[in-house]
């Protein structure tokens, strides 16, 4: 569903993902790992076109999106949730989700304010609130919640655990094993090793910018030497 293929990515002169490679298939939900400063970040952006790769290419359902202005990458179907959050706080929870709605596709959920309050029981609480008055965990439920108001075939969460109780961390894993029944395709930027290993079955491990794993994590299970070198603190 989701492939880069030799990518690089800079920020300015710093050469930041190093001929990065990786795929995401139609009803997976993958865990993009490792340490902070690893490039994680930036691969999402790179997904989304909002670092523009200066070569390689990323194809979404076999359709090039290289070079797209980002919201027309978001039509496509791809959702993206930052680690920022970025919900407007002067708004109310109703209101972050209708500034998220886009028109259903024939091809996946048409989400509706039930739908999520189903998914989201402390946002039903909360739906006359505005961001400020909310919880940290709250608000980044707030976001997935908003992202999902687009009806996207494929969602990119960036360290969804990070930051937030663990009684929240929870309710997330709940919530992304719903999302992978619904059939939503999912990729993960995360360091909680045990979180990513909840929600999802595969996962690519970089280092550097330089791809150093992709594969199952019952494969990852049975190389620690990988584990232990990439992803211990």
């Amino acid at each position: 569903m989701l492939e880069l293929a030799d990518i690089n990515s800079f920020y300015g002169k710093a050469h930041v993902l190093n001929d990065l490679s990786l795929s995401v298939k139609a009803g997976q939900v993958v865990s993009l790992l490792g340490r902070n400063g690893a490039g994680k970040t930036t691969t999402m952006k790179s997904i989304m076109q909002l670092v523009v790769p200066k070569t390689g290419l990323v194809t979404f359902q076999g359709v090039p999106i290289a070079g797209l202005a980002p919201h027309k990458v978001a039509k496509m179907g791809i959702g993206y949730v930052p680690e920022e959050r970025r919900i407007f706080t002067d708004l109310t929870v109703l209101e972050n989700l209708e500034v998220g709605r886009q028109p259903p596709r024939s091809d996946t959920v048409t989400w509706t304010y039930d739908m999520l309050f189903d998914l989201f029981p402390n946002l039903a609480e909360r739906r006359g609130n505005r961001g400020r008055e909310m919880s940290g965990g709250e608000q980044q439920m707030l976001t997935i919640a908003r992202t999902l108001m687009g009806n996207p075939r494929f969602l990119l969460l960036d360290e969804p655990s990070e930051g937030i109780a663990p009684v929240i961390v929870e309710q997330m894993t709940k919530i992304i094993l719903q999302l992978k029944s619904e059939g939503l395709t999912v990729l993960i930027s995360e360091q909680n090793l045990h979180f990513a290993q909840a929600v999802s079955s595969h996962a690519v491990i970089i280092e550097s910018g330089v791809g150093k794993y992709a594969g199952s994590f019952a494969d990852l299970d049975q190389q620690p030497e990988i584990r232990d070198a990439y992803l211990s603190v």
